[in-house]
């Protein structure tokens, strides 16, 4: 049985770890109302006193119902300070601001909202010198389902070994509110909109991939497909060196 007060233990001093080598003052993370920003804001909290949950709507109602509810409901709970800046006027200025001088399409404008929230999250980390946690596991970096310099940007990340059915165990064993274990994942980016059905794929069939490597010959072929046209996200930008 899998140890989850030893691992909340190691985690917890990881983050220590990473605030005391940088001088920082504390963390700060965007608090999404999902199962990674939970925990990632519940670990965070049991090691640093200053953290900050940021709760960045923009557009989707999505963002302004159960979602930010339950980003408050983890904050209660854990006694997580929290801060809401609405997004939405912003991504409708840069996107007017956009169209006079390109056609956007679906990509680029789904891309804006998790770019200008770590836009966001940085701005406050700057200013009050709070390193900025990452919040994506490790099935959602496998398949390239983060945006590059939105949500895949950060200072540290402690939850990106663990795979989305390992996330909600440790919630579990938190006792996080079942709100949040229970839904659907997913980034919020429009309505209705959902993880698994965006990629055509479950997340348990990717986690048992991950894991054992055993997956159905057809929910490889998406797996694989999808892994292999985001490697660009996972590795540093391509520079030129000099032989």
């Amino acid at each position: 049985m899998r140890d989850y007060k030893q691992e909340f233990e190691a985690r917890v001093a990881y983050i220590k770890d990473q605030v005391t080598a940088a001088g920082a003052a504390g963390v700060v993370f965007g608090n999404s109302g999902g199962k990674d920003s939970a925990l990632v804001g519940i670990l965070c909290k049991a090691a640093c006193e200053k953290t900050v949950g940021v709760i960045m709507p923009c557009g989707s109602s999505r963002n302004f119902g159960e979602d930010m509810e339950d980003g408050l409901k983890v904050a209660e709970q854990f006694g997580i300070e929290t801060r809401t800046v609405d997004l939405t006027a912003v991504k409708e200025k840069e996107v007017e601001q956009l169209s006079t001088v390109t056609t956007l399409n679906s990509t680029a404008l789904t891309n804006i909202n998790p770019r200008l929230r770590m836009l966001t999250l940085y701005a406050i980390g700057a200013s009050e010198n709070l390193l900025v946690a990452g919040t994506g596991n490790r099935s959602e970096r496998y398949m390239g389902y983060f945006t590059k310099w939105g949500d895949g940007a950060f200072d540290f990340n402690p939850i990106s070994d663990l795979t989305v059915g390992e996330i909600f165990e440790f919630l579990r064993w938190l006792k996080a509110p079942m709100s949040i274990i229970e839904k659907a994942p997913s980034a919020g980016l429009y309505e209705g909109q959902t993880d698994e059905a965006d990629m055509g794929v479950t997340y348990a069939a990717v986690d048992d991939y991950l894991l054992t490597g055993k997956v159905d010959p057809d929910d490889f072929k998406i797996i694989a497909a999808y892994h292999n046209r985001s490697e660009h996200k996972r590795v540093g930008p391509n520079v030129y060196r000099k032989d």
